[in-house]
């Protein structure tokens, strides 16, 4: 909506797993190498959890984009809440396997075959579970029994489970200590510490064919603080507040832009340095302006503008203009 004002070949904050926009902290450096040599090396299993939004499935789809099909043939499981008969059904399926027999045992020896078919022509069967949190132990006990599928010293089937933090209070419990054993490789990637917000938002926006992003510093500062680090929340308030700008063709994102976004969307409202003109309307006392680092919501209604309480309707205005100039004629 915005690309066209601030002159950028494709929008930077969309919410879907684009690897190309993957900002690669530390801790995805270590994510990324750990899951690539744990599937290249036949580990068996392994275990990536995060919070929510924070990059798990786009560092998925950056590993599968670069393991070549000649290397990997890969099953991604996106939505585990099914039954164990649905689960193996939904594994065959995603191989590619066509004809998926009525019965388990079949089924099974459907995979078997399949799994020693491409390990004999020098290929590597992986096994994604993504939203893994949500397996239930009866499925993760299913997925175990895969793992016994192996040669004499190597095994047949690689296993990622990919899921929040819960996944790691499940796989804790004393009755899957069984699976717990066979856990080759347990990583973790958290959000962004609040230095690294404003390089990952440059990132992305060069990323897309920007410049210096449009964002002042006090803008990148709530940003930090609204979203706590994590991606995605970030990129929603990143992309409404670009709106919003749009719609007051302002130049850069401000951080009156930034606490409108976090209350229409119900963020928690980060803490904001009025600007000059603002901290002039403020009360004063003692006599002297007083240094105002951060300011409560009520507060910062009595300086806020027309256009910013107007916010909502301005976008969504600002959205139709474009999405009509992008019209096919």
């Amino acid at each position: 909506m915005y690309s066209e004002f601030f002159g950028l070949q494709r929008a930077p904050f969309y919410l879907t797993p684009d690897p190309e926009f993957l900002y690669l902290t530390t801790q995805h450096r270590e994510a990324l190498a750990g899951l690539t040599y744990a599937i290249l090396a036949r580990n068996g299993f392994v275990v990536l959890t995060g919070g929510a939004g924070t990059g798990k499935t786009t560092l998925l789809t950056r590993i599968l984009g670069r393991l070549a099909e000649t290397r990997i043939r890969s099953s991604v499981i996106v939505n585990p809440t099914l039954t164990p008969a649905e689960f193996l059904e939904a594994i065959l399926l995603d191989f590619g396997l066509q004809d998926i027999p009525a019965s388990k045992a079949r089924r099974i020896a459907v995979l078997q075959g399949f799994l020693w078919t491409t390990f004999r022509a020098g290929k590597i069967a992986a096994l994604i579970v993504d939203e893994a949190h949500k397996l239930t132990p009866e499925l993760i006990e299913e997925i175990r029994l895969l793992g016994n599928f192996e040669s004499a010293n190597e095994k047949l089937l690689q296993v990622v489970l990919v899921g929040q933090s819960e996944l790691d209070d499940l796989l804790n419990r004393e009755s899957l200590c069984q699976f717990k054993q066979r856990i080759s490789l347990r990583l973790t990637i958290g959000p962004l510490a609040e230095n690294e917000v404003g390089r990952y938002i440059q990132y992305r926006w060069g990323r897309a064919g920007g410049g210096k992003a449009p964002f002042s510093a006090d803008a990148i500062a709530a940003i930090a603080v609204a979203s706590e680090g994590i991606p995605r929340v970030i990129n929603v308030i990143c992309d409404n507040a670009l709106i919003m700008a749009v719609a007051e063709h302002s130049p850069a994102v401000e951080p009156r832009h930034v606490l409108t976004v976090c209350r229409e969307l119900q963020f928690s409202a980060p803490p904001v340095k009025p600007t000059e003109e603002a901290a002039a309307a403020l009360p004063v006392s003692p006599p002297e302006t007083p240094t105002v680092e951060a300011l409560p919501i009520k507060a910062l209604e009595r300086y806020e503008t027309a256009a910013a309480r107007r916010s909502l309707l301005a976008r969504l205005a600002t959205k139709l203009k474009f999405m009509q100039r992008t019209e096919p004629a």
